[in-house]
């Protein structure tokens, strides 16, 4: 056995190993669902476990309450940076419907198994993981860019849970609105609030089919005012405009800057592990997803965001009730330590190959031009 070899087997066991103590912690973490920036006890338990298993951790981290940030660096020195990402903010009303109590025992696992390595070979390298709140409000991870977070990380690498496979899946960037309409308040009569939000609801609703198929504009009324027989005298909302690119936004760049290195070597690790085969590269870029942060932060460091395929029993996709329920399957988390191993064996060739690593930095460059 080749040393690449043995890196790659120390730090796969490392996550077998730990395989059910994370499904017990995922499955917490589903059933106690928390919305973004109050994800005190996923803090809690994700900031304890990690400790346990001998990380620096820095909980409440970057001024946000619920962020933490793990570290281990080996003892030859710190090397390249490789970092992952956990998430684990829920949805209103349907709890964890797009994963993210998947998301974080990603991470969490990841971690491990690059810790193993750096931990039983001389090799220069860090490790960091960070606890990223409030990805559904589409702010958390851009909180910690604000904050300096990534400063000095030489890659990022997350995976998201969904209904299908591929590295190359487009996201699309996202703008939110937060609108506001004052009037006059009356008993019968007056400057109505609550007819301009209802106007503006629906003449969004009329643009929809003025736009690009890729395009999307949703949002809700917050406050429709307190009481009926009072004509409103303020209301508000908040829309999601969504395009394919930055570009598509402002005429209404893709928001997801993957790395074709990091994505093809992904789905390489995919295929050639657990024999899972993604869509050609042309055909995943006409799929149209969601949004997230972590396209910030590909803009400000290498990385990437596949989504796999969790294997639903029953036809479902995120953000409805019935992916929640299949979120917390034994499925869903046997492919969730798949797809992280094969993201744990790209950090690991980042960290160890110089030419891949300049490969990956190379194509980030270029895509800055």
């Amino acid at each position: 056995m080749d040393q690449t070899a043995k890196y790659a087997d120390t730090a796969l066991k490392a996550i077998e190993d730990i395989s059910e103590e994370l499904y017990d912690i995922s499955i917490k973490i589903h059933e106690n669902p928390e919305l973004a920036y109050e994800e005190r006890d996923a803090h809690n338990l994700l900031v304890k476990y990690l400790q346990e298993k001998g990380f620096k951790v820095t909980p409440h981290a970057f001024g946000l309450e619920t962020a933490f940030v793990a570290e281990f660096q080996s003892k030859a020195g710190k090397g390249r940076v490789v970092s992952f990402n956990s998430e684990y903010d829920a949805l209103p009303d349907i709890g964890h419907a797009c994963g993210h109590n998947l998301i974080a025992i990603s991470g969490v696992a990841a971690a491990i198994g690059f810790k193993a390595v750096l931990e039983k070979f001389v090799i220069k390298g860090t490790v960091k993981l960070f606890g990223t709140p409030a990805e559904e409000k589409g702010s958390g991870k851009i909180d910690l860019i604000n904050a300096g977070a990534y400063d000095g990380v030489d890659v990022s690498l997350m995976i998201h849970p969904s209904p299908l496979n591929g590295a190359f899946i487009p996201l699309l960037a996202i703008q939110i609105a937060e609108v506001e309409y004052f009037g006059k308040a009356a008993h019968a009569s007056g400057i109505n609030a609550l007819d301009a939000i209802v106007l503006a609801y629906s003449n969004i609703g009329f643009l929809r089919q003025q736009i690009q198929s890729t395009d999307r504009i949703h949002g809700i009324i917050t406050n429709g005012g307190k009481s009926a027989n009072v004509i409103p005298d303020y209301t508000s909302g908040t829309f999601f405009i969504r395009g394919k690119s930055i570009e598509d936004l402002k005429a209404l760049h893709p928001h997801m800057n993957i790395n074709e290195p990091l994505a093809s070597r992904y789905e390489y690790y995919l295929s050639k592990k657990y024999d899972i085969t993604c869509p050609p590269k042309e055909v995943q870029s006409t799929f149209t997803t969601g949004s997230s942060d972590q396209g910030n932060v590909t803009y400000l460091v290498p990385g990437f965001h596949p989504l796999y395929d969790i294997r639903t029993s029953i036809p479902a996709v995120n953000h409805q009730r019935e992916f929640t329920a299949e979120c917390k399957s034994k499925s869903a988390h046997e492919e969730t330590i798949k797809a992280t191993s094969c993201m744990t064996l790209v950090g690991l060739d980042f960290l160890l190959d110089d030419e891949f690593a300049k490969q990956v930095k190379d194509c980030f460059n270029k895509s800055k031009l």
